[in-house]
C-alpha cells in the first residue's frame, strides 16, 4: 500500500528536486518537496514522512547533516537518505554516524532509487504489521495509546497514569462502547503489575451459578459436571488485575461474595472449605448508574463504596466530537492494513457525516462503521456514500429524550434503531449495544420487535 507512506525530497536544485519527486510519484508514492533545509524541517514539523531524501550541500545556513539532525529530533523513526554530488569517505562516515540510513551519489539512478525505497518500505510495512499483531495478540494498551484530544479525556488519562501503580479499586462508568475495558487495560499496563495477568470477566454474560464458578472456581464434585478442581478468574489474576465488566448486573448473592473478596482479599471456591488468598487489583465497569441502583435497592451500598474508591466517568463520543476524526483515521489505518485495502483517506463529506452523527454505540459503533464502509468502498478514499447507511436512518441528527417515555420504551426504541442501522444484523447490533447476542434475542422477543 504505497500511498500510506509519504516521502519528502529536500534539495535546493529545482531540476534535481522535481526529477526525483517525479520518479517516486511514478512508482506510486505520495511525495512533497522542499527547496531548503529550513523548509524541509518546517514541513517535517507538520507531517511525519516515512522517508526523507536530503541534499548534503544546501545554502541558507542549514546543510544536509544539520537538516537530518533536526528531522531526527522530530521523528526518530524516519528513514533519511543523504544525496550529494561530492562523495567522499569523510562525508559518508559523518552522514552515517549522524543517523543517515543510506548515502547515494548524484546523478541518481532511477532504478536504484526505486529499489532502495521499495526495500525501506518493505521493512516499514513489516514493522507496522508486527506492531499491530503484537497489540492484537496481547491487547496491551498504555495510557499513551488511548486516542483523544478532548479535555475531559485528557484529565482521565492523567488520572490513569497517576493511579497505575496503586492497588486501589477503580470503578469505570460510561455508556456501552465508550472504551471502558481499554481504559482498564491502560491502567494495568502502565503500572507495576503490567507483567502480571490481566483477566477480564463479563458479569452480564453468565447466569449467577456459572458466574460464581467463573469468578471463584470450584472443587471437584461440587456440582454435576465438576470432574476436577478449577481455579477461578480471581486466582488467575493473582498479582495482576481482574476487570469486572458490567458489575451492575451481578446478583445480590454475588454482591455479598464480592464484598468479602474486596474486604478480606480471600474467598472460597464453590464447594470448597479451603480459604484462597489473592492479591488482585479490581477494576470494575458498568454502563448503568450505580448510585441510582443503590437508591433503588438493587445494588449494595457498602459494595458500591468499596468499588468506588477511584471513580472514572468516560464521556460518550457525542460529547467529544473532536475525537471522531482522530479515531476514524486510526481505525481506517488499522483495518485497511488488516483487510489489505489501499485506502488511507476519508473525504471531507465523509468526515462531516461522521461528525454530525450522534453515535449511540460510541467508539465501538464508529469502529464498526469504518469497517463496514471499507468493505463496500470501491475508491481510494471513504466518502459520504460509503457511510450512507448512517445518514439514511436519519440518526445523524441529535436525539432528544421524548417526554413521558418509560425506560422499557426507550430500550425498545434504541434496539429497533440499532437493528435498522445494521439491516437486522444481530451480531453487529449486539456489539453496538454492548450486550451478547442471546440477551439481544431475549429483548427482541420480550418487546415483540419484528425481524
Amino acid at each position: 500500500m504505497k500511498t500510506h507512506w509519504q516521502i519528502l525530497v529536500v534539495d535546493d536544485e529545482e531540476v534535481m528536486c522535481e526529477s526525483l519527486a517525479a520518479w517516486l510519484r511514478e512508482d506510486g508514492y505520495s511525495v512533497d518537496t522542499a527547496a531548503s533545509g529550513r523548509e524541509g524541517v518546517e514541513k517535517a514539523r507538520g507531517r511525519d514522512y516515512a522517508i526523507y531524501f536530503v541534499d548534503l550541500k544546501m545554502p541558507g545556513g542549514m546543510d544536509g547533516i544539520e537538516t537530518m539532525m533536526q528531522v531526527r529530533r522530530l521523528h526518530p523513526e524516519a528513514s533519511i537518505i543523504i544525496i550529494t554530488a561530492y562523495a567522499t569517505v569523510d562525508t559518508a562516515i559523518t552522514a552515517m554516524k549522524e543517523g543517515a540510513q543510506e548515502y547515494i551519489v548524484k546523478p541518481c539512478n532511477p532504478e536504484e532509487i526505486s529499489l532502495l525505497v521499495s526495500r525501506i518500505i518493505k521493512v516499514k510495512n513489516l514493522q507496522r504489521e508486527n506492531t499491530i499483531l503484537r497489540k492484537k495478540l496481547s491487547r496491551q494498551y498504555v495510557v499513551g495509546d488511548v486516542i483523544s484530544k478532548n479535555a475531559k479525556m485528557g484529565d482521565i488519562l492523567k488520572l490513569c497514569h497517576e493511579i497505575a501503580g496503586l492497588r486501589s479499586t477503580v470503578l469505570i462508568q460510561g455508556e456501552s462502547g465508550t472504551g471502558k475495558e481499554m481504559i482498564a487495560r491502560a491502567i494495568h499496563h502502565s503500572g507495576d503489575r503490567a507483567a502480571k495477568p490481566f483477566v477480564a470477566v463479563s458479569c452480564a454474560a453468565l447466569a449467577e451459578t456459572l458466574l460464581e464458578s467463573e469468578l471463584f472456581g470450584h472443587e471437584k464434585g461440587s456440582f454435576t459436571g465438576a470432574s476436577e478442581r478449577k481455579p477461578g478468574k480471581f486466582e488467575m489474576a493473582d498479582s495482576g488485575t481482574i476487570f469486572l465488566d458490567e458489575i451492575g448486573d451481578i446478583s445480590p448473592k454475588l454482591q455479598v461474595d464480592l464484598l468479602r473478596v474486596l474486604q478480606e482479599r480471600s474467598f472460597y471456591r464453590v464447594g470448597g472449605s479451603e480459604e484462597v488468598r489473592v492479591d488482585a487489583r479490581v477494576v470494575a465497569a458498568t454502563h448503568v448508574n450505580l448510585q441510582q441502583a443503590v437508591a433503588e435497592g438493587k445494588f449494595r451500598e457498602d459494595l458500591f463504596y468499596r468499588l468506588n474508591v477511584i471513580e472514572i466517568r468516560i464521556p460518550p463520543l457525542r460529547d467529544r466530537r473532536e475525537d471522531v476524526p482522530l479515531l476514524a483515521h486510526h481505525f481506517l489505518e488499522r483495518l485497511a492494513h488488516e483487510m489489505g485495502k489501499d485506502i488511507s483517506e476519508i473525504s471531507e463529506g465523509g468526515l462531516k457525516l461522521l461528525m454530525d452523527y450522534n453515535w449511540p454505540g460510541n467508539v465501538r459503533e464508529l469502529e464498526n462503521a469504518v469497517e463496514r464502509a471499507l468493505v463496500t468502498c470501491r475508491g481510494q478514499a471513504l466518502t459520504e456514500e460509503d457511510f450512507s447507511f448512517l445518514a439514511s436512518n436519519g440518526a445523524a441528527k441529535a436525539w432528544a429524550t421524548p417526554a413521558g417515555m418509560t425506560l422499557q420504551e426507550m430500550e425498545k426504541l434504541l434496539i429497533v434503531a440499532t437493528l435498522d442501522r445494521t439491516n437486522g444484523n444481530i451480531k453487529e447490533s449486539a456489539s453496538v449495544l454492548g450486550i451478547d447476542r442471546s440477551t439481544l434475542y431475549e429483548k427482541i422477543k420480550r418487546y415483540e420487535i419484528p425481524r
